[in-house]
């Protein structure tokens, strides 16, 4: 191969990761700009009133995060544990138990965090259920939001271990009710939150950093074929 085609070989090869460079600085501004749009959606929406629980029923995508306000009463057993949860650094799950509105809608509230057990297989210790009426506040999450993790059932009574594994999409929502209500306060003292989930991080990440960086790497490419050229 020739000078000449070499040159051109390395120019081509240059010009290529410039434009792969490009694109990942691209592919990371975006993504910094989606997640700064959903972060001050988040902001908004958990800033604003609480919706009654009769719109969400018609329109449950437009008030995630939004609060709302609904009274009826606990199932009993009907409880699910969703594993590989932490808080303060320790390891536990989120117990979501089905709840009857007064309306006769039924959906899963997330009552917040418990610990495990002393084992991989011992079951943890469950609350105690108050089945009486209740006026409770949850914030509005849809089931496409769930954190990734497995899903199993335990009966209230029975801590022996986990009886049966279900599926986010089968188990924790109802054809009538696409969401749940992450649990933030409660008339019943008995069903307060130890640990109520927390809101995710609402940090705009280092997506726009990357962005840049990818861009100099570009120029870094460019710079050092112009000093390849000149030798």
């Amino acid at each position: 191969m020739g000078p000449r085609l070499k040159s051109l070989a390395a120019t081509l090869v240059a010009l290529l990761l410039v434009a792969l460079c490009l694109w990942a600085a691209q592919w990371q501004y975006h993504r910094g700009v989606a997640r700064h749009a959903l972060n001050t959606q988040i902001t908004s929406q958990v800033n604003s009133p609480p919706v009654p629980f009769a719109t969400l029923l018609a329109e449950p995508q437009s008030h995630e995060w939004q609060k709302t306000t609904l009274s009826g009463n606990f199932v009993s057993g009907k409880q699910v544990l969703l594993r590989n949860q932490y808080s303060n650094g320790a390891f536990g799950y989120h117990l979501l138990q089905l709840f009857q509105e007064v309306g006769g809608s039924e959906i899963w509230i997330n009552r917040g965090w418990i610990a495990a057990g002393k084992s991989a297989v011992a079951a943890p210790l469950l609350p105690e259920e108050d089945l009486a009426d209740t006026t409770l506040i949850g914030r509005v999450r849809l089931d496409r939001t769930l954190p990734h993790g497995s899903f199993f059932a335990l009966p209230t009574r029975n801590q022996s271990g986990l009886i049966k594994q279900w599926n986010a999409a089968n188990s924790l929502t109802t054809p009538a009710v696409p969401f749940y209500l992450d649990l933030l306060s409660t008339s019943s003292k008995n069903l307060v939150p130890q640990s109520p989930v927390e809101l995710p991080e609402l940090s705009d990440g280092p997506h726009m950093a990357y962005a840049l960086q990818w861009i100099f790497f570009a120029g870094l490419v460019l710079y050092g074929r112009f000093l390849i050229r000149r030798r």
